[in-house]
Parts: structure tokens; sequence; C-alpha cells
């Protein structure tokens, strides 16, 4: 048995990590980012670092700190009922009902659908789909063998067709960095940045993507809980500083892209136009590669954590059932009805993530204010609101005409840094006052008693 793990095991866990983390979403929006940062690139990375690498951080942190082994034993903090109901519907939204299938289209309309006819891009998203999704179920199977299919494998390659763009583009950039910035990024870009990294709501898969990383170190022989905890944090460190590295680099990439190509509508378009620049018809097969094998990597890390995360829930779940299940639900949301659902999964991310980040912060911050279920109870109380504000106001504009829903956005409009998406901050932190007041006053015991 290994008391702790050895900067080599370390590092994989880390790429693992990192390769779960980094989709083909992570991909684009840096190239964007830097387009519409222009001259303004360099602090627009730093706003974008501080919340898209330190978000995903301490995450990942939080699951270690806490001694936690998994959501929904984090969440448990608060009491029974919300860890179900939080880690459920996570799990749903991030799992097959929203970001699973969300994979497999992406990497269709960026890797394939370039090549195929559109009159037959419906049944070529339904084979591609089909392959995506057994390859999957075959690569997350095993939970222990992720750090070799992904940590070893899958990362290695990914990182190493990334970098003949990220190299070639800084040997021979298009080039400088004195572009005009556009909107926000001409005049706040830190702050714009900032809302950038936040918007990617990594926070939810870091606390997705723990309890993979947890097993996987204890798989290695790790059982003592505090140096569980220390390599998991190492792991996250080495992680963020791979994700911090490439973020930069593909938004200078960007930002250097403006002196050769238009201003696009989203970074897919700019990042397929920059491949061609430098490669010419390869460059189309080198995207789709990379494209394919980034949602690949995190498709496998979701699905593992939607099979751990049941079977930790429900004991008499079958891992490698509940896997099928949510491979099936994810091909046929992929197929028949991504569109729609993304208008009813996305009110319900924003509703979860600001109880995802109050529970990230205060897991974060347990060494100062201990873990008393009145900090993490009234926290989370004083949240649920601005949370069903944010989600409601995510909904589609279909559903957001009836008075009382007008009301609610009304109110939400109030709220400070509600024009950030932070609406969620003040009335949290009122609760996380309260509550270290009332644990000072109780001490430790549940606010059940």
């Amino acid at each position: 048995m290994n008391e702790k793990l050895t900067w080599r095991n370390l590092f994989f866990i880390g790429s693992m990590l990192f390769g779960l983390f980094f989709g083909a979403g992570n991909l684009i929006f840096p190239v964007f980012l830097g387009q519409q940062a222009g001259s303004n690139v360099i602090y627009a990375i730093i706003g974008l670092l501080i919340t898209g690498v330190g978000l995903p951080l301490l995450g990942v942190a939080s699951m270690g700190m806490t001694g936690s082994n998994s959501v929904f034993d984090l969440a448990g903090k608060v009491n029974r009922p919300f860890a179900y109901i939080f880690t459920i519907l996570l799990y749903l939204t991030m799992g097959p009902l929203f970001a699973i299938p969300r994979l497999a289209t992406i990497s269709f309309q960026l890797g394939l659908a370039p090549f195929v006819d559109k009159s037959k891009q419906s049944i070529s998203l339904l084979i591609f789909s089909a392959v995506f999704f057994i390859v999957t179920l075959w690569l997350a199977r095993k939970p222990s063998k992720l750090m070799v299919y992904v940590g070893k494998w899958l990362t290695p390659i990914f990182l190493v067709l990334l970098g003949i763009l990220i190299v070639t583009a800084m040997i021979k950039p298009m080039g400088g960095l004195h572009a005009v910035p556009h909107g926000q990024y001409a005049k706040s870009p830190v702050l714009a940045g900032f809302t950038e990294g936040y918007n990617t709501m990594d926070a939810l898969a870091s606390l997705a993507f723990g309890v993979v990383v947890i097993d996987t170190i204890k798989s290695l022989g790790v059982k003592h809980p505090g140096q569980i905890a220390k390599d998991t944090i190492r792991s996250g460190f080495i992680c963020v500083i791979l994700m911090g590295i490439i973020y930069a680099c593909l938004a200078l990439i960007g930002t250097m892209s403006v002196n050769k190509l238009p201003l696009a509508t989203n970074g897919g378009v700019t990042l397929a136009q920059v491949f061609n620049y430098y490669f010419g018809s390869f460059g189309s097969i080198l995207l789709a590669l990379i494209a394919i094998i980034a949602c690949l990597k995190t498709s496998i890390g979701l699905t593992s954590s939607v099979g751990e995360t049941a079977k930790e829930m429900f004991p008499k779940f079958n891992y490698l059932v509940v896997l099928i299940v949510a491979g099936i639900v994810s091909f046929l949301v992929a197929n028949i009805g991504l569109t729609r659902l993304i208008n009813y999964s996305t009110p319900v991310l924003m509703f979860l993530y600001p109880l995802a980040m109050v529970l990230i912060i205060i897991a974060v911050l347990t060494p100062l204010l201990g873990d008393s279920k009145w900090i993490f109870g009234l926290a989370t109380l004083f949240t649920i609101i601005p949370a069903l504000f944010a989600g409601i106001e995510a909904l589609p504009k279909n559903l957001q005409t009836n008075g009382f829903v007008q009301q609610i956005l009304v109110w939400n409009s109030h709220l400070p840094l509600a024009e950030m998406s932070l609406g969620w901050v003040v009335p949290s932190l009122i609760g996380l006052v309260v509550g270290y007041i009332a644990s000072r006053i109780y001490g430790g015991k549940s606010i059940e008693k």
C-alpha cells in the first residue's frame, strides 16, 4: 500500500483531470475571447484565469479539504434531503440530459459535419453518436483505468495535436496584439474575462470529476484521508497549470488572428479558420481529431462519475447498468431532442451553479470557519432564492411573459452584482455570517436539533 503518490502518478492524475475538464467548449471560448479583447488580451486573460482556472481548482480542493468522497458527501454537510436533490439534479444536467449528449453533437459539428453533405447530416450524426457513446462506455467501464485511458493516452495525444497549432502560431504569428478591443473588453477587460471564465460553469464539472480523482487515488493504494486530500489538491494544481497555459496561448492566437481574419460570431468559426490558414485542407482533419478527442475525454469522465455517484447514493444500483442507461439516454437526446432540452437544462444549471459555488467556498474555508451545519445550512438557505431567480432569468423567452415571472426578473435586477450573474453573492455572504455566528453560539449542533 502506498502512503502517498509519486510525482509521476500525480502528474498522470493531473493530466487525467485536465483531460476530463478540457472539452471542445474550453477549446473554443479562449479564441473568441482573444478576438474580442484585442489589445487588452493580457488583462482579459488575467480575469479568465481567476475564474476559468481558479474555480475548478477550488472545486477539486473543496473535496479534498473536507474529506468528501463525492458531491453527495459534500452536499450532505447541508442536510441529507438537500444532498439527494442537489446531486441528482447536478448529474442529470451534467450527465445524460445535457452535457454528455452535447459533447457528441459538438464533436460531430466541429469534426465531421464539414465533410458531410447537408442532406446526410442527420443519419451521419446518428452513426457517429452511436460509435461515440459505445467508445465512451467501453473506456468508462473500469473507473480505475481512467488514469491510463485519459491521463496516459488521450490527453497526451490531444496535447500533441493542439501543440502543433500553438507552436506554429507562435513561431509564425498572424500579426501583433494591437487589435481594437470590442464590447465589454474595451471598458473593463479583466472583469469581462472574469465573467467569461465564470460562465463556463467548470466549477460544476469540478464537483462532478472530484469523485473520479478520489477513486483513482484510492485505487493506487492511498487510504489515509489526509493524504488523499493532499494528493487531490496537488493533482488539481497540475491540471490548472496546464489549463492556464493553454487558455493563454489560445487567447493570444485569437487576438493575433484579427490581423488576417474577420471577427467571427463564435470561437468555433475562428478556430476552423486559423487551422485552415496554417495547414490548409489538412487543418480541417487536424481540428476534427482535436475536437473529437477533447469531447471524448470529457464524456468518459462525466459518464464514469454518473455511475460512481449513482452507486454511492443507491448501493443496489449496478455501475455498468447505470453506465449503459446513461449512454442510451445520451444517444437519444443527442439525436432527437438536444436543442429543446438545452432550453430547459440551462435554467437548472443556472440554479445549481450558485449553490455549488457556496458549497465550494465554504468547504475551502473550513480550516478557518469549521464545518458546522449551521454555516453550510444557512449560507445555502440564503442562496436558494437568488439561485431560483437566476434559473428563472435563464428560462426560454416564451416562458417569461407571465406577470409573476416578470416581477421576479425585476427583483433579480435589484440584487447587487446581478448584471454580472453574481446576484447570489451578497445574500450568500449574509447567510455565511449568520451561520458562523450561530455556530459559535450553538456549537456543532445540527440545525435539525
